[in-house]
Parts: C-alpha cells; sequence; structure tokens
C-alpha cells in the first residue's frame, strides 16, 4: 500500500493473481529488491533454479523449440540464498489470498528440513510471507515458524500470530520487499 501526502492511497497490486502465478507478484518484488542491494552492493542474494530434467522438446523449427515435457529432478530447498554482511542468508517466500489464515501445507517438510538444517550451521534463515488480500507482508525467523510442522494436527497460522510474532515489510516503490532492514534490525542491532 502507498500513502500519498494528500491522504491518497494506492495498492502496490491493482492487478489480480491467477492460481498458476500465484507468489509471482511476491518473486518479482524480492528479486527487484535483491537486484538493487546487487546494484548498491549491499548483498549478494539470488533466487534458486529449479532443477529439472527435460525429457521431450519439440523442434518445429531451431528458433521455435519447445520444452513439452519436464520433471523436478529433486525436491528444491529454499527460495533464495546468498550472503549478507558475512552471514549466509537463505529463505522461502510464500504469498497467500487468506485473509485470516497462513496454511503449512505452502511449506513442504523437505523446505522447513533445509531451513533448521541451514540454522544449525549458523546461517540467518527466515520466511516472508504475503497476504494478497490484506497487503501485508511479514518476515518470520525460521526459528520461530518450524515449529508449527511439528504440530501434526496444526494445518495453518492465524494471521493474527505473523501481527504479533512477524515483522511488517511495509511496502517501497525502490525497495518493494526492504528485508535487510529487517535483518539489520534483528541480527545486527541497528535501526
Amino acid at each position: 500500500m502507498i500513502r500519498y501526502p494528500d491522504g491518497r492511497k494506492q495498492s502496490f497490486r491493482t492487478a489480480k493473481t491467477s492460481a498458476s502465478n500465484r507468489g509471482m507478484s511476491l518473486e518479482s518484488d524480492i528479486n527487484q529488491s535483491n537486484q538493487y542491494y546487487l546494484d548498491e552492493d549491499r548483498a549478494v542474494i539470488h533466487k534458486k533454479p529449479t532443477p529439472v530434467q527435460i525429457v521431450k522438446v519439440d523442434y518445429p523449427k531451431r528458433s521455435a523449440a519447445r520444452i513439452t515435457e519436464a520433471y523436478f529432478k529433486i525436491p528444491s530447498t529454499t527460495d533464495y540464498n546468498g550472503v549478507y554482511r558475512a552471514k549466509a542468508v537463505d529463505f522461502e517466500a510464500k504469498e497467500c489470498m487468506s485473509r485470516t489464515a497462513f496454511p503449512l501445507s505452502s511449506i513442504h517438510a523437505h523446505q522447513v528440513k533445509h531451513l533448521e538444517s541451514v540454522l544449525r550451521h549458523g546461517a540467518i534463515a527466515f520466511v516472508i510471507v504475503r497476504f494478497t488480500s490484506l497487503e501485508e507482508t511479514y518476515f518470520v525467523s525460521a526459528e520461530k515458524i518450524c515449529g508449527f510442522w511439528e504440530q501434526p494436527s496444526r494445518q495453518s497460522i492465524p494471521v493474527a500470530w505473523f501481527r504479533e510474532n512477524g515483522v511488517p515489510i511495509p511496502y517501497n516503490y525502490v525497495v518493494p520487499v526492504d528485508y535487510l532492514r529487517v535483518l539489520d534490525g534483528i541480527y545486527f542491532k541497528e535501526q
């Protein structure tokens, strides 16, 4: 949400996100933020490619080659990793449409295991969750969120929990998801 000095408000995302592109606006915003961090020499953090095995390609002509069949080689870990202030950074980004809760099924067990593993080795690990319909984005440390997967009866995390335990990441036109500001405040004790 952008709030202008004259009181006007403008949503940072006006177009509806289809189910096939869910998470893409958050990823796009994080990618833009990461490019800014890279350009300003603040951090080196990139989106990890998903490992895919290409099985079949149609070649109607060389310039129009099209992949028609492919499979994921192995389950991917988290969306982003890199280095900030001599510390490894590893995080997952998730977007959900719910106005009340974040479904735990959005983060897979192997991703939770990966976050716990990188924490044990001293990395900064976290999850960025955007509630699209509420236009709220939160930073949550992996230490806080990973425990939810140990409760088999639990299916979701209420929005209220994010408001109490997460750190809101306000939208900014230049750095849409300025999570380094949050890292500075939590891990490097800067305001």
